[in-house]
């Protein structure tokens, strides 16, 4: 293969993929408002999008002790140049996929017209067309490989962890020097426009035993980023031992009797599944990633989702907390529509923000919290947001205590 450009590549979407980007708890079934806004967001894409696909092999690939270069470019990600180096890649395949600038630009649109759940359906399925396309173009690299006895290395891209995305404008100029086709520009701040868009570095191998199928890896087992709404599994390149095993995602929780739990262990069985994301850091601290959904009190109760952000201390210390960070999932409206945030929302933000209730103390701690019982969905008064957050820290006591024991 040299060079594959397909300018009106075929567009379908699993409907999971589209409810996960969505925000969807796996298995949920979407009814009303939400199904007809997602019919929608797909009957006009069908319509009116324009997505493509450009892949290029380049074969001149050096890789040096401290980066790599590409057709000249030279590159520093850690991340890449340790499994190009050690999957011993003989070249790469640059490729750059894109929905189109139709759907940004309706998008915004439909923002300026005052109709945010059109603009959220929209900007999510352009997302899922994006993975959709990148997922498309590895598949057929994998076929085309095949034939060459080859094996294709997981996609890696700028912005990406121990990738700086100031070095997306480097690739996207090298990648247009070796032929790629106009439509893709690169912003000061390193995103691409249309913002719908990806490039990827497919490495490309001949020790093609020990390799996994593309179509067998699960993309987020290797990326670290904690904040994405988006995670399908946790982040599983955790620290290593001394043969270069990797350990477990956590170790053990502190070994001292705990409190029961308050909360109901089925609800905390399904949340530690469904809503959370546990990440081992090198230094064994651990990263904590839990989606709260929940409904206004007024307004008819509109759906809500904010994101826990949690760091804690290694297991040896008790899992201290040693960050806590509270905000509105990225894409959420509904939180705008809570009472307290129409009557004065710079003041109830800036409380979800400057509250961090146990900060300092080991997790454990949260099992013998006293806080007032609540049922409300929302955020508008502290014993609700209290509430919440004691929801959050035996979550992620349960599923370290799960893995400790083995079960799940």
């Amino acid at each position: 293969m040299t060079e594959l450009f397909d300018p009106r590549p075929e567009i379908a979407v699993q409907p999971e993929e589209f409810h996960r980007l969505l925000g969807y708890p796996p298995g949920w079934v979407i009814a009303d408002r939400a199904a007809e806004l997602a019919e929608w967001a797909r009957e006009w894409y069908a319509r009116n999008g324009r997505p493509w696909i450009y892949a290029r092999q380049s074969e001149e690939l050096e890789i040096r002790h401290d980066s790599f270069s590409i057709a000249g470019a030279c590159f520093t990600s850690p991340r890449l140049r340790r499994t190009l180096e050690d999957a011993e890649a003989t070249s790469v395949v640059l490729v750059a996929v894109s929905a189109g600038p139709e759907l940004e630009q309706a998008a915004q649109d439909l923002w300026l017209d005052g109709k945010p759940d059109e603009y959220f359906f929209l900007e999510s399925y352009g997302s899922a067309v994006v993975e959709y396309l990148n997922t498309l173009a590895g598949a057929r690299l994998c076929a085309w490989a095949d034939h060459g006895n080859l094996a294709v290395l997981p996609h890696y891209s700028p912005g990406y962890p121990e990738w700086d995305i100031g070095e997306q404008p480097r690739l996207l100029d090298m990648m247009r020097r070796q032929g790629m086709p106009d439509g893709m520009e690169v912003l000061d701040s390193g995103a691409l426009r249309p913002k719908k868009s990806l490039l990827a570095v497919f490495g490309l191998t001949h020790h093609t035993a020990g390799v996994l199928s593309l179509a067998n890896l699960v993309p987020c087992d290797n990326c670290s980023m904690l904040s994405c709404q988006f995670r399908r599994t946790a982040y599983r390149n955790a620290a290593r031992n001394g043969n270069g095993t990797a350990l477990g995602l956590v170790t053990a929780v502190a070994a001292q009797p705990a409190p029961p739990h308050t909360v109901n262990l089925k609800a905390l069985k399904r949340w530690s599944g469904e809503r959370l994301s546990l990440t081992q850091c090198e230094d064994g601290s651990i990263a904590a990633l839990f989606r709260y959904d929940g409904t206004t009190c007024t307004n008819t109760g509109r759906q809500l989702t904010f994101h826990y952000h949690v760091k804690l201390g290694p297991a040896g210390e008790g899992y201290p907390i040693r960050e806590q960070r509270c905000q509105p999932a990225p894409g959420d409206t509904g939180h705008t529509l809570m009472c307290r945030y129409q009557e004065d929302r710079e003041a109830l933000m800036a409380a979800i923000d400057r509250e961090k209730p146990l900060a300092g103390r080991p997790l454990q701690e949260a099992l013998a919290w006293e806080r007032q019982a609540c049922a409300a969905g929302c955020y508008c008064d502290r014993d609700s947001r209290d509430h919440k957050w004691g929801l959050v820290f035996e979550t992620i006591y349960y599923a370290l205590s799960q893995t400790r024991n083995g079960t799940s």
